[in-house]
């Protein structure tokens, strides 16, 4: 199911991410070696994966077609649409929550987010923006997505509140392993949505 959505997506973006990979990554290369920074695999990794979730998530939000659908103003209306556990319910409901968890651990991270309010203010914002902004671009609004993009923001947020608070894991060659096993999980199932 889903690796049917992310073949979609790896076809309609990789032209954008390979672009943007190669200037950001010969960028900060160029900045690490002027300025003689100290070079964290993790960090790099994470910081470059943010920005491909970014431009994925800009694709989705604002290509894909949805003329199958209209707006939605009820809260829970199309949530409770979809029989649980079918494909339209892992799509549309699972889909958005899993959309967001990125969203909700990459922003953590990199902002060091302690209390939950902010992580929610700030998944509340970017949602509320998206589906106001796909309304003005001819697509749908649906209250049901905010609920669940904050749902996944949340999720990530404590996924990030777990492992921070791990104290094994607060080295850089535990990170750099844990984000080496992730990098080849990734690669290998985006090849399977590709070759399936």
């Amino acid at each position: 199911m889903f690796q049917d959505s992310i073949r979609e997506i790896i076809f309609d973006i990789w032209p954008s991410l390979l672009i943007c990979c190669v200037i950001i990554i010969s960028l900060r290369i160029t900045y690490l070696i002027k300025n003689k920074v100290k070079f964290k695999f993790y960090k790099e990794i994470l910081m470059l994966g943010f920005i491909m979730y970014v431009i994925a998530l800009f694709e989705v939000v604002t290509f894909q077609d949805v003329s199958w659908s209209s707006s939605n103003f009820i809260p829970f209306k199309e949530m409770l649409r979809y029989e649980f556990g079918t494909k339209l319910f892992f799509k549309n409901v699972v889909g958005n929550m899993l959309m967001f968890i990125p969203f909700g651990f990459f922003t953590s991270y990199f902002l060091k987010l302690k209390k939950f309010y902010s992580i929610f203010l700030l998944t509340l914002l970017t949602s509320i923006t998206i589906e106001t902004t796909q309304l003005l671009i001819g697509r749908v609004f649906d209250i049901d997505d905010i609920f669940l993009n904050i749902i996944g923001g949340l999720f990530g947020y404590f996924i990030f509140k777990i492992i921070y608070k791990i104290k094994f894991l607060k080295k850089d060659f535990i990170y750099n392993i844990i984000i080496s096993v992730i990098l080849v999980f990734i690669l290998v199932y985006m090849l399977g949505a590709l070759y399936v």
